[in-house]
């Protein structure tokens, strides 16, 4: 609620409202919550974290944390305009995560399933050799549990930061997913914008259902990167989700708000089949 200051002036409580980046409108907090933070003037996605991902997705309560202690170090000793230990101490403090994954088990419509969540506050979601071994042992606890896995991808791609470290953790991923393959376990990946880089050459592209949000943009290089190799204009939704699914490059697109039943009714025919 506004609150009138000694000198007559009307002041907002922070943290009561929010600008859409779209139509640049001004939304109650409270009702953008109740609308999945989306933006009910334009249909903006705002961007969620990992923990307004898990409330969203879960039951209530259900969701329990692995891998939690896990911690990125400076193998390659980076600096640029910052030390790349400079800045994960920065992600840690801004975001209260270690990484850009939160890996763990819980429910989902009473179902035991294990989720990995990426959170592009934390470098931009980026895959070093933490979100690498996260996500690795999520499909390997998977097997072991033969529960169904779900991936929720939201990155730019590979950690420049750790070189080679980072590329490795493509065909680690890669390869720990064929085991939840060969074991008949269904991989439902969600992609949410942006997924890019690394993280689409990698697990975000290999799910058994590829699911994503409206127009979030999913590429290996960006349009402008293209459009400056190849000397042409791209299309306007050039890799966004509608011309993908036009493409046949995923397979379903979710409005947010009927995310958790698309992915509980996929779950419930593919998990079912598999374990006939």
């Amino acid at each position: 609620m506004p609150v009138e200051e000694p000198n007559g002036k009307v002041s907002v409580p922070e943290g009561l409202w929010k600008k859409c980046d779209s139509c640049h409108n001004i939304i109650y907090n409270k009702e953008l919550e109740e609308n999945f933070f989306v933006c009910s003037k334009c249909g903006y996605y705002f961007r969620l974290t990992s923990k307004e991902r898990i409330k969203q997705l879960l039951d209530e309560n259900s969701f329990n944390e692995m891998s939690a202690d896990l911690q990125s170090t400076d193998p390659l000793s980076f600096s640029d305009t910052q030390k790349y230990s400079s800045k994960i101490k920065h992600a840690k403090n801004k975001t209260k995560l270690n990484d850009a994954v939160v890996t763990g088990f819980g429910k989902l419509d009473g179902r035991d399933i294990i989720i990995s969540i990426m959170d592009f506050d934390f470098m931009g979601g980026s895959m070093g050799s933490v979100v690498g071994e996260k996500i690795t042992r999520a499909v390997e606890t998977a097997v072991k549990k033969k529960l169904p896995l779900i991936i929720v991808s939201s990155s730019g791609g590979a950690r420049m930061q750790e070189g080679m470290f980072s590329l490795m953790q493509m065909a680690k991923t890669s390869a720990s997913l064929s085991k939840l393959s060969e074991a008949k376990l269904p991989f439902i990946s969600v992609l949410t914008h942006p997924v890019t880089g690394g993280v689409a050459a990698s697990f975000a592209m290999l799910g058994d259902v590829i699911i994503a949000e409206p127009k979030a943009l999913i590429g290996f290089a960006g349009p402008r990167v293209i459009e400056q190799t190849i000397k042409q204009k791209l299309p306007d939704d050039f890799q966004l989700s509608e011309f993908l699914l036009s493409h046949g490059q995923i397979d379903i697109i979710s409005e947010r708000k009927e995310l958790k039943n698309t992915i509980s009714e996929i779950v419930d025919l593919l998990y079912n089949d598999s374990n006939g």
